[in-house]
């Protein structure tokens, strides 16, 4: 689970200081504030981690990829591509590194954070670390050889003896992309044969995310599944129906707690009891439309009474919808989902009925869900499930961001043990009081004139 994130000179950010993430984190904001962006940074690593180039210190991006950022000068705050780019971000381990070793115990928690510039059209990694609680161990460009035309390194072992092999002290290539170790590190030292494992949990933690976008793909009249297994529901919601169908194959079962007592439903049975419980549709059916044939039809009941219509036929909610319920109850357990505008298309009430829906996931299936929304409706049901004890105030954190001068600002949410938020932005979400004020006003103006 991601703990915390850092980033300086990121697009609108000049800093983000630290930002401290829950099982259950929200970004909240005006449009264009730079909300997205943090969701970008975990996006750019994670695709930057699946690029088979391990000379490309960050992947970012192109049309195939999550985000698209273009560009260094693109990318970097005030597009000055002479100041470099920080990153880093602390984790706690679903399994703890176990070392063998008197001055290392196992490790729950790791901390990375790398520096990476342009010079002269290059992109490079200043420096890289990974932070334990008590040893610190990455790599810092220490020469250019001019002769070589390129950089090289030394090792970072702080309060660590790193045992160097007899023979010329070398120093180090560069590291692979912005994150690991080369292959040399092993070949030069002695005793430090774990720092692979660093790299190992950095790329799990990623492998790990699961993203949904903000906009969804429009429902088909059927779908095609050839029995591959998904790895989520795709960045438009696309694999939806073959991750459903697979969970189905597959057995896959979610928890849930009632009356204290722990149950495993099927995930399909799950989501249609949220769908019923948001009074969307009574019941669905998901089967091929002939023997044999891999093509499948989507039909609902919207209730008891209906004809059953394929989802092209009801409401596009569903739709949208539906690709939000299967990613919540098909990721594995210890995964981060990052949502975009989970609340797109959908009528205010099933907005709040959502945040129930993702207090569920992070409570009964140990899933980190980070979230970038505009919807009150769903804030407000988050509030209230923290007064009535469903969720504490410590396992959820709420930031507001906001644009002062070009550059973006980012403030946490002071939520108390009763959902109550101390440091409430002004106009949050609008000015809905003054709203009322002004329509009453109007009214007692009116009925002035009508007297």
């Amino acid at each position: 689970m991601i703990t915390e994130l850092r980033a300086q000179n990121f697009k609108s950010w000049q800093d983000t200081s630290t930002l401290k993430f829950a099982p259950l984190t929200g970004f909240f904001g005006e449009n264009s504030s730079g909300k997205t962006s943090i969701l970008q940074v975990l996006l750019m690593l994670k695709q930057t981690v699946e690029s088979p180039d391990r000379n490309r210190v960050l992947h970012f991006g192109d049309d195939r990829s999550l985000v698209d950022f273009g560009t260094f000068n693109d990318l970097v705050y005030t597009h000055n591509s002479d100041i470099p780019l920080q990153l880093g971000l602390s984790w706690k381990l679903s399994d703890a590194l176990p070392f063998d070793r008197s001055h290392l115990f196992p490790i729950k928690e790791l901390s990375f954070h790398t520096i990476i510039r342009d010079e002269n059209n290059r992109i490079l990694v200043e420096r890289f670390n990974y932070k334990t609680d008590k040893n610190e161990f990455g790599m810092a460009r220490a020469i250019k050889n001019k002769k070589k035309g390129r950089n090289q390194y030394e090792l970072i072992h702080q309060d660590y003896p790193a045992t160097r092999n007899p023979g010329r002290p070398w120093n180090l290539p560069p590291p692979v992309k912005c994150y690991g170790f080369p292959d040399e590190v092993g070949g030069y030292y002695q005793n430090i044969g774990f720092l692979p494992d660093f790299v190992l949990s950095f790329e799990n933690l990623f492998s790990e995310i699961a993203y949904l976008g903000p906009l969804r793909e429009y429902p088909r009249r059927s779908y095609i599944w050839s029995g591959e297994r998904p790895q989520d529901v795709g960045l438009d919601g696309e694999e939806a129906i073959p991750a459903l169908l697979a969970a189905r194959a597959e057995g896959l079962t979610s928890p849930r707690l009632v009356n204290v007592r722990r149950t495993h439903k099927p995930i399909e049975q799950r989501i249609l009891e949220w769908l019923q419980e948001m009074e969307l549709i009574y019941s669905f059916s998901l089967e091929p439309i002939a023997e044999n044939r891999k093509d499948y039809e989507l039909r609902v009941k919207k209730n008891r009474t209906s004809s059953e219509v394929l989802i092209t036929d009801v409401g596009f909610g569903v739709s949208q919808l539906l690709p939000v319920l299967v990613l919540c109850y098909y990721v594995p357990e210890n995964s981060t989902i990052i949502l975009e505008q989970p609340e797109i298309h959908l009528h205010p009430r099933v907005q709040s009925d959502l945040a129930d829906v993702l207090i569920d996931v992070v409570k009964n299936r140990n899933v980190q869900i980070i979230l970038e929304s505009h919807s009150a409706h769903l804030l407000h049901r988050l509030q209230r499930r923290i007064a009535e004890e469903q969720i504490s105030d410590e396992d959820a954190a709420f930031y507001f961001c906001q644009i002062n001068a070009g550059t973006s600002g980012i403030e946490r949410l002071k939520v108390d043990e009763y959902g109550n938020i101390r440091n409430w932005p002004q106009n949050f979400f609008g000015d809905e009081m003054g709203d009322l004020v002004e329509k009453t006003k109007a009214e007692m103006n009116r009925r002035k004139v009508m007297e």
